[in-house]
Formats: structure tokens, sequence, C-alpha cells
């Protein structure tokens, strides 16, 4: 089982180059201390326009200042948008390979087609199209990574021969997903050999069927890149404290404001009637959804004795090894895990819960030994020897902040 944390860097309102400017500090400074509390990912969206719910259009920069700051930890983009008139593959890969060698060979690579028509619309996107662009994307980005002399005639991109430089630093190339936030979209992922990187909220019994199938299918896929990245991650939320209650009391309130904000998304399926996009695609439904112990949740699950909401990581150490080990039994590889929605739970109690989480949870999952080597990865990297730089002190400037406020941490600290 692998641990990782996931942005979607949400800012509250009234927005200001403060609030902004705390939300992404913050952040950082949650990445560093989970590479040296020796979480395995770290995982930013690309979102843009979202007010509020996601203030992360440049995921590529915000990655590129964690791998600068960390060791260990491995960058994801949880997911680049393949949709040309936002991202042209080019640049993607491109991109991508630069991280890479920044980071000494730790990222991996999600993609995406987009879910909402405040964002579609406007990049004044055909939504009948996105899925046929993602999948052009998938197929010409890791041929641009391995092929020296690559060209394209495509139905939406095309490219003279070209060498696409830099190359990546992992060999063959950075494992590569797909986020998955409607049913089916784990299948697409499955037959082209892809990571299954889950971005919604899905119940146990949902979870396993979708996982089931998923392993079915990708036992006998036709891989877009050079290698199967047979992996299944699912989204979730963490506050872990001693006392479930205390856990409850700061925890619930942060997921309950996050689907709030989800809620309230202009989905494409609401503005653009397409068979394209099936579903609202709204992360927060499942998880309202859910099974409590006033409904549907199995009499097993760890959830119901404490009134929690099933399989959420809001708790205390015991009940988190207990539903993680549900999820494990489902066969979910990664739990990837939402630290906090605009800035709703003070920075401190963050940083405590993700040490408490990492000294009493992680163990029961994770060997010392796996803890400190190089997070497992499909993928191999050059031995460079003595050449890995370290990381820089670079002292920063921002908007004055209250003392109340969390102060960023110096980078590279």
């Amino acid at each position: 089982m692998k641990f990782g944390i996931f942005y979607e860097l949400s800012v509250p309102r009234p927005f200001s180059r403060a609030n902004e400017w705390l939300t992404y500090h913050n952040a950082l400074e949650q990445c560093r201390v989970a590479d040296e509390l020796g979480f395995d990912h770290v995982w930013a969206v690309e979102h843009h326009f979202l007010e509020e719910y996601s203030h992360c259009p440049a995921p590529e920069v915000f990655l590129t200042a964690v791998a600068a700051q960390t060791q260990r930890i491995r960058v994801g983009h949880g997911a680049v948008v393949c949709v040309p008139e936002m991202n042209n593959p080019i640049r993607v890969a491109e991109r991508a390979a630069a991280l890479d060698i920044i980071s000494n060979g730790r990222l991996e690579l999600g993609t995406a087609r987009s879910s909402t028509w405040t964002e579609l619309g406007g990049f004044c996107a055909d939504p009948d199209d996105t899925k046929k662009t993602w999948d052009e994307f998938c197929r010409v980005i890791p041929q641009m990574w391995t092929d020296d002399d690559f060209g394209w005639e495509g139905a939406r991109f095309e490219m003279p021969a070209r060498n696409v430089i830099p190359k990546p630093f992992q060999e063959p190339h950075p494992p590569m997903w797909v986020t998955v936030t409607t049913p089916g979209t784990e299948l697409d992922a499955a037959e082209r050999g892809l990571g299954c990187l889950g971005v919604s909220a899905a119940p146990f019994a949902e979870q396993e069927r979708r996982t089931k199938e998923y392993y079915r299918r990708v036992a006998n896929c036709d891989p877009v890149g050079s290698f199967v990245n047979d992996q299944v991650h699912t989204l979730n939320f963490l506050y872990c404290h001693e006392d479930y209650r205390q856990a409850a009391a700061l925890g619930l309130p942060m997921v309950g404001a996050f689907s709030m904000s989800n809620a309230h998304l202009y989905f494409t399926r609401e503005a653009y009637p397409t068979r394209a996009y099936q579903t609202l695609g709204n992360a927060g439904a499942a998880l309202r959804s859910r099974g409590t112990p006033n409904g549907s949740a199995p009499a097993d699950d760890p959830s119901v004795a404490k009134g929690l909401p099933e399989g959420v990581g809001i708790g205390d150490p015991d009940h988190l090894v207990r539903t993680i080990r549900k999820w494990e039994d489902v066969g979910v590889t990664g739990i990837n895990f939402l630290l906090n929605a605009m800035e709703m739970i003070p920075q401190q109690q963050v940083l405590d819960s993700l040490r408490l989480f990492a000294t009493e949870v992680i163990p029961q999952f994770q060997t010392p030994d796996e803890r400190a080597a190089r997070v497992q990865a499909p993928t191999t990297v050059p031995n460079v020897g003595q050449a890995q730089a370290a990381p820089v002190e670079t002292p920063t400037t921002g908007p004055a902040v209250s003392e109340t406020q969390a102060e960023p941490v110096e980078a590279g600290r």
C-alpha cells in the first residue's frame, strides 16, 4: 500500500494575493514534511477558472517546487489535461521530461480530459472531441520520450519528424495514469495499460467491482507506453487525531466544504448534451451517498460504530488502520489524501495529523526499509553517483501574514 497527498489548491473567499500565497506555501510545507515522514507520492491537479475549488492551473510549476525541496517522494501530475486547446502534446512531453530530470526520476504522469464546462467552454474546446484527443495524447507522448525521430499524422494532432528533447531521466519513461472520475474510465485505463488514478469517492463495494474488472482487462492489454502500469489508487481525505471525536469535529467539516464546492461546479453534462460525458463527474456526490450507521453501510465497516462516513480517512490511528485494510482488501494499491479544503484546518494541526498518521498508521503497511528506499516504480534511473544536487536554501518574500497564519518553512529545510 502506497500513501500520497493530493492537491487541488483550494483557496477561500475573499480572494486575495495573501490567501493565494498562503495556500501555495502551506502546501509546499506539507510536501516537505510528508517527504521527511515517508509518504510516497504528491499529486497536483490541472484546473482552470474553478474559483475556490481549485487554483492550480500550472501544476508543473508547483510540482517543480516540490521536487526541488524534497528528496524521496514521487511527484505526480494528477493530471495533465489532454485537450489541445489547453496543452500541446509536444509541450507536455517536454515539460514532463524536464521535471523528471529535476526530480531525479520521480515523476508520475497522469492524464485527463476535463469534466467541467467552465474549463472546456473557457478554452472553446469541443466536448465531443476530448475522449479522442486524450487517446491520441496517451499514444504520442511515450513515443516522444523514447524515439529520437518522431513524427505523427493523427486525427487531431500532427507534427513533422523531430527529436523531442530532453528525454526523461527514468528509463524507459515515467509511469502513466488516467484520472478516473466516472465509472467506465477505469476500463479505458486498463485497455491502454495505464494506472488507475481515482479522483472521486466510491464506496467499498463499487471500488471492488471496478478494481476487479480493471485487473482482468489490464492483464491482457495493449499498452500505449513501453510497459504496463497496473496500479489502482483511490482518493480520500485525511485528518488523524488520537481522539476520533476530535478528528471528526475538524475533519468532517473539511470534507463537507470540499464536497459542497465540488457540487457547485458547472459540469459539462449540465451545459452540453453529449455522449462523451455520460455523468456529471461529481466527486462529492458519491461521498454524500455513502452508507452511514443510519443507512446502508455494511455491518463490518469499521466506521459504523463511531458514526463516521464509510471508508473516509477521518479518525484515530486504529480506526484508520482498519479502514485502510478494507481498501487493501478490495484491491487498492495506493491511497492519496486531501489534507485540507479552503484552508479550514489550521496548518499546525494539518502537520500534526500527518505526523501522527506516519508514526502510527504507515508502519502497519510498510517496513522501515521500504519507507527508506526509493519508492517502488516500474522504471529504473541511471546511476549518476554523486551528481545529484542537494536542495538550495532560497529566501522568499510574500504578502504579510497575520500571526495566526502558519509561516512557510525555508525552501530546502
